[in-house]
């Protein structure tokens, strides 16, 4: 008689809904520690809660369910504010809105699945694939920022920001911080032998996760208390004329707007020395600088000094999202930005698909921006070397010069109207904090309708002008500091802790069997 076929073991597949739900809350749960919320612990607590749900999925299927759901709550949180755009004229872009809010957070999600995937599939085990999750998540935060022209946005250790620990990234950089996160939130699985189910066993490694948050934030801490340097003599000038974007290019606000910028900029303080530049925001006046005329001289003779301001311009058939000067002398040396935001400022491979008659998409042709060549210093007459940043460029430390060539300080102008009032300005203002702690240097910030700052080289908010104001910013130019380990090394050290610990993981289960 034929013996019996051994029936095959079921393959774990997708979890419950019930637990897809809990991990969907515990995603968004982690969101809340981002801008402009600030509740870190709660992130903390939550993706402790994922690594565990991972270390103990019963394969790479429900563990990636697991990471996707969670991922798709926490960018669907995050990054709320990518449906703001859509609404500037809801009545044509209105019903994109939600599709690119769920594209988005379900494209931004897989960063957390394949991480997961990865960790059960290949260090298979509890509480070990928890841990391999949590260091993989680091090296997926520091690949956000270069998949596709890069992301580098709400990342894991972005919840620091505006706390002691932020110092740490003078030395390890956002994704030293990223790996501080997720090192708090695996520890209390480290020491964790046995059962699952035995939560008590997770005591040891939680105390441990306190100890590190303690001691990160009193080397912040150890960091904050050294002076700085003094201010330079540069007086600036931060112009926000708070023009919403819905009526910025309207014939007759746009008008209005030009006139904000002008009177707040010609204001004269008896109490402070004039100014030794003006600086306006992104795209601030309605007309292209090949088109300016007598402009500059105008616009500087008004203010009394002169006027960086950001400002579009033409080249042929192309054109370009720039910064420039505006002086007695004329237009001054011009920057283009170069790190444009795909579908926002280009449509990718809009050009190549010029080569095949489709048009439409082209920048070549005038749809969209064209980039700049890269990142440069900018020499303006009576001001210390500068480097320039506009709008999405700030968001990625890689684009920051060091070495020789480094600058005294950094300036971003900004359009932040894009983004609504919720989260999107107070995050893009938190990774601004983020870039003058890297770099040591102090950042000037001229938004639109907010939050124009004067930051310090240790990222510290020296003044604000809020969202939705109208208004100016008097002060010095804030002293650098020295170059930091960062700037020397850049994420080096950050990712060689990482991969020490994804090898050493590695070589036990290799010991192991």
């Amino acid at each position: 008689m034929a013996a019996a076929a051994m029936p095959t073991p079921a393959r774990p597949g997708r979890p419950s809904w019930a637990a897809l739900a809990l991990d969907l809350i515990l995603g968004a749960a982690a969101a809340l520690g981002q801008a402009p919320w600030g509740l870190w612990p709660l992130t903390v607590l939550a993706l402790a809660a994922l690594c565990w749900r991972i270390a103990r999925a019963a394969g790479p299927r429900p563990a990636a369910w697991h990471a996707f759901a969670a991922g798709l709550g926490h960018f669907a949180l995050a990054m709320s504010w990518i449906v703001e755009p859509f609404l500037v004229e809801p009545e044509i872009y209105g019903w994109m809105a939600p599709f690119a809010l769920a594209l988005m957070a379900a494209g931004a999600a897989l960063f957390w699945t394949l991480p997961a995937w990865a960790a059960t599939r290949f260090t298979p085990g509890f509480p070990r694939q928890g841990l391999v999750f949590a260091a993989l998540i680091v090296l997926s935060d520091w690949l956000r920022g270069w998949i596709f022209t890069g992301l580098p946005w709400t990342l894991t250790g972005h919840i620091w920001i505006g706390t002691p620990a932020a110092q740490l990234a003078a030395t390890f950089g956002a994704i030293g911080l990223s790996g501080l996160t997720m090192l708090a939130a695996a520890l209390p699985l480290a020491f964790w032998h046995g059962p699952a189910r035995q939560l008590r066993r997770a005591v040891p490694g939680t105390i441990l996760s306190a100890l590190v948050i303690a001691t990160a934030f009193s080397a912040g801490m150890a960091r904050l208390v050294r002076p700085l340097p003094p201010d330079t003599a540069i007086q600036l000038r931060l112009i926000q004329p708070n023009a919403t974007q819905a009526l910025k290019w309207d014939p007759y606000w746009s008008e209005v707007f030009f006139r904000r910028l002008l009177d707040l900029s010609a204001v004269r303080d008896p109490g402070r020395p004039a100014p030794d530049a003006v600086i306006w925001p992104e795209t601030a006046v309605n007309f292209l600088l090949d088109q300016s005329g007598t402009a500059p001289q105008e616009i500087a003779g008004f203010a009394g000094a002169p006027v960086i301001l950001g400002i579009q311009r033409s080249e042929g058939s192309r054109y370009f999202n720039s910064l420039t000067e505006f002086s007695v002398r004329g237009i001054g040396p011009v920057y283009d930005k170069f790190h444009l935001v795909p579908f926002g400022e280009y449509t990718p491979w809009g050009d190549l698909m010029a080569r095949f008659g489709v048009r439409a998409f082209a920048a070549q042709h005038g749809f969209g921006y064209s980039a700049g060549p890269g990142p440069r210093l900018l020499d303006l007459p009576g001001l210390p070397r500068m480097q320039p940043l506009i709008c999405y460029e700030a968001i990625f430390s890689r684009h920051l010069i060091a070495g020789e060539t480094r600058p005294a300080w950094l300036l971003q102008v900004t359009n932040d109207a894009w983004f609504g009032a919720l989260s999107g300005p107070w995050q893009h203002l938190a990774q601004a904090r983020l870039r003058a702690i890297e770099s040591g240097l102090p950042l000037m910030r001229a938004a639109n309708t907010g939050v124009s700052a004067v930051i310090d080289a240790r990222g510290g908010l020296r003044a604000t002008l809020g969202l939705n104001l109208a208004g100016r910013i008097d002060a010095a130019l804030p002293g650098a500091l020295p170059p930091t380990p960062w700037t020397r090394w850049g994420d080096g050290p950050a990712l060689a802790l990482v991969l020490a610990a994804l090898a050493l993981a590695a070589r036990r289960r290799y010991q192991h069997g």
